[in-house]
């Protein structure tokens, strides 16, 4: 029996005021996501077990995540936020590492006003302390921040980066350059690794179709390969676009053409490797 993570997927007791980023348009998202909401969905798509990455950007929450991962079997790990550009940084890392639950971190990198914001010599910094505690660094970009992302990470060689969504590239649109000479050259770096998540909420959301999405797999499957390719939805944001066990399906159809080794890395080996997850 073959094991699925899912490492990409949010909670949230939602207000308004919190989540600014979940707009009046998107309605299906303006509710409360919890656990209890999750776990039928991953049974039933056989997910056994899943990696929780914060939406939103405070200590608050990534503590909250934690206690869930704590309470919830099927949470495997957490990638949560923390203040990167503060002189509190170091003491923050030194309270939350004795989790071993917190896997990882992130910050929304493209909701900063301007494009460089990674190249921040404070920012930077921040970055350069995180091996010490064993914790990835989740990249959350648009295809336009590839640039300077490549830049961002050739200054961390000893640091593991995760590229989430596939970089956002222009799937709707159908455009794949420069996204694809972009990726591939940040794919030349060994110490990246990308989620194949998030995708569909690229496409168009009422009528995408697994074709549509197939020149940006196939993309990521030539520059990473499978061993540094890993499974996530990014639920509940994919229901924007996608049913939960649609998206598996089509992830599914993707990748059928693979090796049996192949796919498992993709599934769930990639991720335990990456985050330092338990089966």
């Amino acid at each position: 029996m073959r094991t699925i993570i899912d490492t990409h997927q949010h909670f949230w007791k939602f207000n308004p005021a919190e989540y600014g980023w979940i707009g009046p348009h998107q309605g299906v998202l303006r509710r409360d996501f919890l656990p209890s909401d999750l776990e039928p969905i991953i049974r039933s798509s056989e997910v056994t077990g899943v990696v929780s990455v914060q939406a939103r950007q405070t200590l608050e929450e990534t503590h909250w995540l934690l206690e869930l991962a704590a309470t919830y079997h099927f949470i495997k790990g957490v990638v949560g936020w923390v203040p990167l550009i503060s002189g509190e940084l170091l003491k923050t890392l030194e309270g939350l590492a004795t989790n071993t639950r917190l896997k990882g971190v992130r910050h929304v990198l493209h909701d900063e006003p301007y494009d460089d914001y990674m190249l921040r010599d404070d920012f930077n910094r921040g970055i350069a302390v995180l091996h010490r505690f064993n914790l990835v660094y989740d990249i959350l970009i648009f295809e336009r921040h590839l640039p300077q992302t490549i830049e961002f990470v050739d200054r961390h060689p000893r640091q593991i980066f995760v590229v989430d969504h596939i970089a956002k590239p222009r799937i709707a649109a159908g455009i794949l350059e420069p996204w694809r000479k972009n990726i591939r050259e940040l794919a030349a770096r060994p110490n990246v690794y990308c989620k194949l998540s998030g995708a569909v909420t690229e496409a168009d959301h009422r009528s995408w179709r697994d074709a549509d999405l197939r020149p940006y797999v196939d993309v990521v499957l030539e520059c990473f390969g499978p061993q540094r390719l890993m499974f996530g939805t990014d639920w509940p944001v994919c229901l924007l676009a996608s049913q939960y066990a649609r998206w598996v399906k089509a992830v599914e159809m993707m990748i059928g053409s693979l090796s049996d080794d192949e796919r498992d890395a993709i599934w769930s080996g990639t991720a335990v490797k990456v985050y330092g997850l338990d089966q």
